[in-house]
């Protein structure tokens, strides 16, 4: 692999995980197909175990609180790219709060998995997503 293309194809991974938190964000779950293969497999303590796009659309929809929005800060990404796969990992602090408001919960997760390389660019296959630790305000 030359080394323009494992520099393209970092720089895409790192705009995967951007967009990733930017949809959570804005709650575009009709963009999860940017995101995500159609076949794939989220690991999280409150969702368990998902599998395909629709359940993993389903959850984030169900997830949503009334009035409550989060800002995702998503930092330290690795990436290990093998041909059209690749282990990805990053962290990420997560602040949840209501519109003119201060936050009144945060919590920082590291998220792992694996990223493919789609005809549409690179999307996330799996995902595991570990909370590191909450604070309540």
């Amino acid at each position: 692999m030359s080394t323009d293309t494992l520099i393209a194809d970092r720089l895409e991974i790192a705009d995967l995980f951007a967009r990733f938190v930017r949809l959570l964000d804005e709650k575009r779950w009709d963009d999860a197909g940017t995101v995500f293969t159609d076949d794939v497999a989220v690991h999280s303590p409150r969702g368990g175990e998902l599998h395909g796009i629709d359940k993993v659309v389903d959850f984030m929809r169900q997830g949503e609180v009334e009035g409550q929005q989060a800002l995702h800060t998503t930092t330290d990404l690795l990436v290990d790219i093998d041909g059209d796969q690749a282990a990805a990992s990053a962290y990420s602090v997560v602040y949840y709060y209501r519109d003119g408001q201060a936050p009144h919960f945060t919590g920082g997760l590291r998220m792992t998995g694996t990223v493919a390389r789609t005809p549409a660019g690179w999307r996330f296959r799996e995902q595991r997503i570990t909370p590191a630790w909450t604070r309540e305000y």
